[in-house]
């Protein structure tokens, strides 16, 4: 064996040691956020946002109106409700996304790194597509979307290609 594929060996059992995966138990948490919080979110973006308003008063970094003064390190009064849903839609989707199988192997490794890889690629083939054909508002609401089309991406393949596999194994298992 090369020198080089003992350092690639073992660099690639460092690298699966080292991922950082949450327990099994914060999916099923994960799941409980990211349901309700997506269909939540789709009723608001069906309703322009607009469903209903939650004010709050916030500490901001910065903040700056549609035709407004800049304003650094204040507190100001805003409308938390789309902040409160992407936050949720964050959490849920990271625990579903990095928390671990209840077997955790080097084949669900290889899927957890190859979903990543696939959703990211789709991700920035659909931006480029908007790119290209998207303007006005609606392109600023493509990039508000695409702040969490990679982990739904990610989820999605990841436990679509996780089903089907465990199908093929049951099923050539009753065969």
């Amino acid at each position: 064996m090369s020198v080089c594929k003992i350092y690639f060996t073992f660099e690639k059992k460092l690298l699966m040691q080292s991922i950082l995966l949450l327990p099994n138990k914060y999916k099923i948490i994960g799941w409980f956020i990211l349901i309700p919080t997506t269909i939540f979110s789709i009723i608001l973006m069906f309703n322009d946002f607009n469903l209903f308003k939650l004010d709050a008063k916030v500490f901001a970094i910065f903040n700056n109106e549609i035709l407004g003064e800049s304003q650094y390190f204040k507190f100001i009064d805003v409308d938390i409700t789309n902040t409160v849903v992407g936050i949720l839609l964050i959490i849920g989707a990271l625990l579903v996304g990095f928390s671990k199988e209840k077997i955790e192997d080097e084949f669900i490794s290889n899927l957890r790194l190859s979903s990543l890889l696939w959703a990211v690629f789709i991700n920035y083939i659909l931006l480029l597509f908007s790119f290209l054909f998207i303007y006005g508002v609606g392109f600023i609401n493509v990039m508000l979307y695409n702040m969490f089309t990679v982990l739904i991406i990610f989820i999605a393949r990841f436990n679509y290609v996780l089903y089907v596999n465990y199908k093929n194994m049951s099923d050539e298992k009753h065969h």
